[in-house]
């Protein structure tokens, strides 16, 4: 099988089966009833929005929505929702909505036939039931990453993606970034020849540490819908530690993992070609950062069937990002992003016995990408773009699930102690080891190019 034709069967052959896999758990169901889409969208109709979540996330998306709006009328935002009173009416008077465009209740909200899409930027632990209703309510998604809490939730919304034939859009902005589409484009080609494997990172350092989020005063029992807020999360009694700052703990949040390492994985894997792994470990530790549950130093090995990526990351070093870049390594060449460039570097094969080949040095060879200003509003306009023609988004649900596969596994190597394998063919977690690429017999990994 041929370098592209190979690559072409990986991008395919994962969608095939995704209506025919069963999850093992108890699956998601909708809590809402199955409508159609509210309306068909014409070049020149604006696209009505609703915000589940307004919280830090949601609140800038709610921001860059008006703005948008205000600029070049191509959307409107016609409601918002939030358990928190004050959130719920700060996002109320700043996008100028009657008190009745303002719910507590997500589900009030999906029921109106004038919205067209939702943009949700909840907790993770209520992104797949949201998603998974939002869908099924006839609504294009914009659904905030991680795309969700488990992969079975990740299977049943992508599953409800392609049923109810919506548009959904994980909210991993770094996947639209020009450079990527460069990049998938010269490993396609075979231009740094068969893939090995990727490092990426995602590394900070906060006084107070990663994830402190302000508290405030005003947040009560009376005035946060907690029992609405924990959903399916464990019961516990109504702390502000933890509805504020819930990315530190392992009921709502995957830390690194599902905030971060997304974030990272994704622009990675859309280049080197979408598919599911078969083999994450997830190792690290709460090195300095006490206050938590979730690790503040994280690594995560994800293994392809013919590669691998290295994720490694800390809430307690910033200089990854200088010294652990965004790198894919190919057999022929080695592909980096440097500024808006995507830079691939040849290799220099050696003949036998170290003798140097007849493959003369190269120079590297730079492939420039158009500056990118705003990185969320060129992910929404992709968005926007899809919703009108029914083409799918650069990040979409299947690429959204794939992404979530690994991030999980990761996350449960790490708490398990142990490594996660997966069947991308029964697309279920297993405990068989895989079988790793290895010798294929005398004369088989043998090249003619590197003899005298």
């Amino acid at each position: 099988m041929s370098h592209r034709t190979r690559r072409a069967f990986l991008y395919g052959a994962t969608s095939g089966t995704l209506m025919a896999a069963k999850s093992a758990s108890k699956p998601l169901k909708p809590s809402v009833p199955a409508r159609s889409a509210s309306r068909i969208l014409g070049a020149n109709d604006r696209i009505h929005t609703g915000h589940i979540g307004v919280g830090g996330m949601g609140t800038a998306h709610l921001r860059a929505f008006l703005q948008q709006s205000e600029k070049d009328k191509d959307i409107q935002v016609v409601a918002v929702c939030d358990v928190y009173k004050l959130r719920r009416e700060r996002a109320q008077k700043a996008a100028r909505l009657d008190a009745k465009d303002a719910y507590n209740d997500y589900r009030e909200l999906l029921a109106r036939p004038d919205i067209d899409a939702v943009v949700i930027a909840t907790p993770d632990h209520w992104h797949g039931q949201m998603a998974l209703d939002a869908l099924t309510a006839g609504k294009d998604v914009y659904l905030q990453k991680p795309m969700t809490y488990t992969i079975e939730e990740a299977r049943a919304v992508a599953e409800a993606a392609l049923k109810y034939g919506r548009i959904l859009q994980v909210g991993s902005q770094g996947v639209s970034d020009p450079r990527n589409t460069i990049a998938r484009k010269i490993v396609e080609s075979g231009e740094i020849g068969e893939l090995l494997w990727a490092t990426a990172t995602a590394s900070r350092n906060s006084v107070i540490g990663e994830w402190n989020y302000r508290i405030e005063k005003e947040a009560t029992p009376e005035t946060v819908d907690w029992n609405r807020w924990l959903g399916s999360a464990p019961k516990r009694p109504f702390s502000p530690e933890r509805y504020f700052r819930w990315r530190k703990y392992w009921d709502y949040s995957g830390g690194i993992a599902t905030d971060l390492f997304y974030h990272s994985l994704g622009p990675v894997l859309f280049a080197m070609g979408p598919q599911f792994p078969v083999a994450v470990t997830g190792s690290g530790g709460i090195y300095v950062q006490k206050d938590r549950d979730v690790p503040d130093t994280y690594c995560s090995i994800i293994e392809y069937p013919n590669f691998f990526i290295n994720l490694s990351g800390s809430m307690c070093n910033a200089a990854g990002v200088k010294y652990f870049p965004r790198v894919i390594y190919g057999h022929k060449g080695t592909l980096t992003y440097e500024g808006n460039n995507v830079v691939v570097y040849p290799e220099i094969l050696e003949g036998p016995r170290g003798r140097p080949a007849r493959t003369a040095a190269r120079p590297p060879k730079v492939y420039e990408a158009p500056p990118v200003e705003n990185a969320h509003r060129l992910h929404t306009d992709n968005f926007f773009q899809c919703m009108r023609t029914r083409k799918q988004p650069n990040l979409h649900a299947m690429l959204g699930y794939q992404i979530m596969v690994a991030i999980k596994l990761g996350v449960d190597s790490y708490r398990e102690g142990k490594v996660k394998f997966f069947d991308p063919k029964t697309q279920r977690v297993t405990e068989r080891p895989l079988v790793r690429p290895s010798y294929e017999g005398d004369g088989k990994n043998y090249d003619e190019r590197t003899t005298d």
